[in-house]
């Protein structure tokens, strides 16, 4: 008797629990990504790739012959407002039509906000496109305004919310790729967007200790909710996993944009055995960016101090064989 009371406890708790209960909008990620061409300019590619992942869900990407770095944006469309995640490497409107893209894309009059995963330059430099729009609000991507938006009062601990109208998305700090690095977690699709914080290809880590407690961080998020895909910033590999060079136009044969939940709960562990500078673990290549810098510093100087003493060397040389050819011009005219 106690058993069976027992057991219709837990099922009634899981009942109430929210996520047991809520139902996940479903999608597709049915997508063939644009490959750019070897020759951009004989074989010219549509600047942006807009795949419906369902009525009210889009992701866009930026051709790889528009920016190499082919960075992924993400438009949820609520009730009262959408959201747009990232705005990418291109500002030009005439070359990168995103605002008249997604605008598009929206319900006539309906209110946008424009957030980032991050702050560097290829995932906000269509944010001027965005910035004198009516009914559009742009957040910052420094730290004071991450968290002056998002109300994070003991940053990077918390996670905030955003309710867009029927849509609710949490916003979950993960700093360690970038000082303000935010990954947004969509409760209607469980779809969880993770910027350049975790991506097939490089991880480039700028603070260890950061990267290490953002991955145990969103690693409890996520570990008693629903993902159906983990959605990050960019694709870096083809099908094999071979990494693509970062300067490529031509990426044919990409790898899928989705990780899986399983793989997102591993990373802790993954970052744990990371030697801080370099490493490798599957498909994935972690990259420690500081430590990158001043190794390549480093040799920069050696290799300055290389040429320089083998300049000296040449310049005492030459002046040797002078004198010694000085030496003996005299030594002849002495006879």
């Amino acid at each position: 008797m106690k058993s069976t009371i027992g057991v219709t406890l837990i099922f009634l708790a899981l009942l109430a629990s929210p996520f047991a209960t809520a139902q996940i909008a479903p999608g597709s990620m049915n997508v063939d990504w644009n490959e750019g061409a070897r020759d951009c300019v004989k074989d010219p590619q549509p600047p942006l790739q807009v795949h419906r992942y369902n009525a009210d869900t889009y992701i866009l990407r930026e051709s790889p012959c528009a920016t190499s770095e082919a960075p992924l944006k993400y438009l949820l469309v609520g009730t009262r407002r959408a959201m747009l995640i990232d705005t990418g490497d291109v500002a030009d409107a005439k070359q990168m039509p995103l605002a008249a893209t997604v605008a598009g894309l929206l319900p006539k009059g309906l209110p946008l906000l424009v957030v980032h995963t991050h702050g560097h330059l290829d995932h906000r430099a269509g944010d001027a496109q965005f910035e004198h729009q009516r009914n559009v609000r742009v957040v910052g991507t420094d730290l004071h305004h991450v968290k002056a938006f998002f109300g994070f009062k003991q940053w990077p601990e918390g996670a905030a919310r955003i309710d867009l109208g029927k849509r609710v998305v949490d916003a979950v700090p993960t700093p360690g790729h970038y000082p303000s690095e935010i990954t947004y977690y969509d409760r209607n699709t469980a779809l969880l967007f993770t910027g350049d914080f975790f991506l097939p290809g490089r991880l480039l880590i700028d603070d260890v200790d950061a990267d290490r407690a953002s991955a145990r961080r969103i690693a409890a998020f996520a570990t008693d909710r629903p993902v159906s895909h983990v959605l990050g910033g960019h694709v870096e590999l083809d099908a094999s996993g071979e990494l693509f060079p970062f300067t490529s136009n031509y990426r044919p044969n990409q790898h899928a944009l989705s990780l899986s939940k399983n793989e997102l709960l591993a990373l802790p562990a993954m970052l744990d055995a990371f030697n801080g500078w370099y490493g490798t673990s599957g498909m994935f290549v972690m990259i420690n960016q500081t430590h990158e810098l001043q190794l390549l510093g480093a040799a920069a100087l050696l290799i300055l101090a290389a040429i320089v003493a083998v300049c000296v060397w040449l310049v005492r040389r030459v002046r040797r064989h002078r004198r010694a050819r000085l030496a003996q011009a005299q030594g002849h005219g002495d006879l």
